[in-house]
């Protein structure tokens, strides 16, 4: 094995989670040393590199192939390779391919060097205001039984947590942590975080549910706030306060129909059917301009 100091080591190089100018010098120095780079979309990767006219071997490790190939990546670093590994954004191995490789590389007494940069869990808990240690939840499961158990282990969270969602499922899951946190439970969505149309939205769960109930584009990153934590009066957006017009309305706002309305004041507001869906029905759309 070589004994020069870039040699037989694993990089973890953290990538850009929106802006292409966020990745650092020494990431691009990292990967244009590298003998090899896996990452877990090849197509997405190979556009980051051609932006900064980097032009190295690059091979395709996603889940499924960290599963198959974790042992091979280990004994090409073992012989002295330099290998670079980078997810689609932020740091590999966060919620993304690359903890079973660490482990195997660690375990092989190899050298696992991080190269820092842009961080979703670390920006949204900034840009929400987080004081003191908080949790990181990764993605929540998707349905069934375990779904239901991480919602309920959340409310014996006493610290902050930090979810990530995608943009299909986020109106869904605001609605679940509603329904099983309370709807009135500090909150905070941050979305498209580094990108032209960054938006961070603060308010109760009940609130953001009804404001991201609708197509909604770019990852999410949520910060979900321990119960004592709540939201002052004076600062709870319309609807907040659980009153089943005021929701209607404020749905009405966002351009939902009124069977979309209904359902959701049945599942936030625990409202029976026929009573939800008179509410959206009698709810008049505020189409006048200012």
């Amino acid at each position: 094995m070589s004994s020069t100091p870039d040699r037989g080591v694993l990089w973890l190089v953290a990538t850009p989670i929106g802006n292409l100018a966020d990745l650092s010098g020494r990431a691009v120095e990292t990967l244009r040393r590298a003998d090899l780079i896996l990452a877990e979309d090849t197509r997405r990767t190979r556009a980051l590199l051609a932006r900064f006219d980097i032009h190295r071997p690059l091979e395709s490790f996603d889940a499924h192939k960290e599963r198959r190939e974790a042992g091979r990546i280990v004994a090409r670093v073992a012989g002295g390779a330099s290998v670079a590994l980078v997810s689609d954004a932020g740091t590999p191995g966060v919620s993304d391919p690359g903890a079973r490789l660490v482990r195997l590389a660690l375990d092989a007494g190899l050298r696992v060097s991080p190269i820092p940069g842009p961080s979703a869990v670390a920006c949204a808990a900034a840009a929400a205001g987080v004081e003191g240690p908080f949790r990181f939840g990764g993605f929540l499961a998707r349905k069934g039984g375990e779904r239901r158990r991480e919602l309920a282990a959340l409310r014996q969270e006493a610290a902050p947590v930090v979810l990530f969602e995608s943009p299909r499922r986020l109106g869904e899951t605001l609605a679940d942590l509603a329904r099983e946190l309370g709807a009135e439970r500090r909150a905070v969505v941050c979305r498209e975080l580094t990108k032209l149309h960054e938006e961070v939205a603060a308010g109760t769960l009940a609130a953001l549910a009804a404001r991201f109930s609708g197509t909604v584009l770019g990852e999410a990153t949520l910060v979900i706030f321990p119960a004592e934590d709540r939201v002052p009066a004076g600062d709870r957006t319309a609807g907040a306060a659980a009153e089943p017009a005021a929701w209607a309305s404020r749905l009405r706002e966002e351009g939902l129909a009124p069977s979309r309305i209904a359902r959701i004041l049945e599942d936030l507001l625990g409202l029976p059917h026929r009573e939800a869906y008179r509410i959206a029905q009698e709810t008049p759309r505020d189409d006048a301009g200012p």
